[in-house]
């Protein structure tokens, strides 16, 4: 029997798995992420492919990012036309792109001012019932929802409120906003202001809503929590109890919007309107930026001063928002989304394995029956399929939403062998 690896020779497996020249005993960057399974190196569409020249269906999308799949050109021609004109200035200055991605995002919210046919190029202008404030991530994004809550509810009214099971960053705020208690502990002490309570349960949320709290916080979608949609009960009664309470009602979309779920934000299935939304992954198709959007009477209590980051809505990142939601409106992903998702579901469900699936237009999960679901990722990507391990016992999957009826065939098939094949492995 051989010798178990030494940390030596572990660093140096993880430093040659993360790209780094073989001969480096240390990876160059923090160990805050295993040893991948792959290094890929290209992507076109729904496909990537790794240092070995292997192809692989992607049916994660970068977790619900590459929405319009890898190097679409028309995002690729926006980067390219921008990297010659203007990559940067600061926020001190306007810039081209910012308030045109600002308008669209308003008025694919739904909210009330463009309600009424309003379509591009009409005129009179309706006016925005919103403002958006451009960050680089989600986790930014909500960093900006909590602020924004707490001018609003001023000194000794600042709590929020979020979900166990919940995901909504990994800043020290957005952190303890995240309804994962595990994930807390080797950061104590986490900044104060913030209470969860279970998920999808009217009773526990009002019992915890006292004079301290200015927002409850929610995911439509729990998606690292294992893609677990709200009810539109559950929506309904949460907007009934901020109305009640002049409490502001946030609604976290960074791995459900701009139509993923079958619609253009997977709060539009639930019948409310959010005073405060949160986006990111998809904005960009792979450029890094988010948004946190908010009711202009909530938006209102930012002063010049209160918030701000260096490359928030900078020309490159906004001219990539911009192509993409041209791209996104031009194809009208939310319909192919819902579509894509019941090929799709149907599928999964019909393997021999899987017990459910459940989730919203192209964020599904499908729940294994006995099966550790890493297992089953590691015997995908051996199958030509990427996807992820949301708990020990389900798949996610996210692919992109212009996939092919072929593609989601194809991936069907490949999970079904990678089931087959680590059932084998466990008997």
């Amino acid at each position: 029997m051989s010798a178990p690896p030494t940390g030596i020779e572990l660093a140096a497996a993880h430093a040659e798995a993360m790209g780094a020249p073989a001969p480096l005993r240390r990876c160059p960057l923090m160990p805050t992420y295993a040893a991948p399974a792959l290094q890929l190196v290209r992507g076109e569409g729904a496909w990537l492919w790794d240092r070995d020249g292997h192809e692989y269906l992607d049916l994660l999308s970068g977790l619900a990012v590459t929405s319009l799949g890898h190097a679409h050109p028309a995002v690729a021609a926006a980067l390219d036309e921008q990297a010659r004109t203007l990559l940067h200035v600061s926020n001190l200055f306007g810039t081209e792109h910012a308030p045109v991605v600002a308008r669209t995002l308003d008025r694919l919210l739904g909210t009330p001012a463009w309600a009424d046919g309003w379509q591009p190029g009409d005129a009179p202008v309706p006016e925005m019932r919103g403002q958006v404030f451009f960050c680089n991530s989600g986790a930014e994004a909500n960093e900006c929802a909590i602020k924004l809550a707490r001018r609003f509810g001023g000194r000794g009214r600042h709590v929020v409120v979020s979900a166990l099971g919940s995901f909504h960053g990994r800043t020290l705020a957005t952190l303890h906003a995240t309804g994962q208690p595990a994930k807390h502990e080797v950061f104590q002490p986490l900044p104060e202001g913030f209470r969860h309570v279970a998920w999808a349960d009217l009773d526990a949320l009002e019992a915890a809503l006292d004079p301290t709290v200015a927002a409850v916080l929610l995911e439509p979608v729990q998606g690292e929590g294992g893609v677990n949609p709200a009810s539109r009960g559950y929506f309904e009664g949460v907007r009934r109890l901020c109305d009640e309470r002049g409490i502001l009602f946030m609604v976290d979309e960074v791995q459900t919007g701009l139509g993923r779920t079958g619609r253009w934000f997977a709060f539009q299935h639930l019948g409310v309107v959010p005073d405060v939304v949160t986006m990111a992954k998809a904005l960009g198709n792979g450029v890094p930026i988010g948004a946190c959007w908010a009711r202009a009477e909530v938006a209102a209590v930012f002063q010049p001063g209160d918030h701000a980051t260096t490359y928030g809505g900078q020309p490159l990142a906004t001219a990539a928002a911009r192509a993409v939601l041209g791209v996104m409106e031009a194809e009208d992903v939310p319909t192919l989304a819902e579509r894509a998702g019941e090929r799709l579901a149907a599928g999964l469900a019909g393997i021999d394995g899987v017990s459910a699936v459940r989730g919203l237009g192209l964020l599904l999960a499908a729940e294994l029956d006995g099966l550790d679901a890493r297992a089953v990722v590691a015997a995908a990507v051996r199958r030509g399929a990427i996807l992820n391990a949301v708990t020990p016992s389900a798949l996610r999957l996210a692919p992109s939403l212009l996939i092919s009826d072929e593609e989601i065939d194809a991936g069907v098939e490949r999970i079904a062998a990678a089931v087959a094949d680590a059932r084998r492995s466990a008997a």
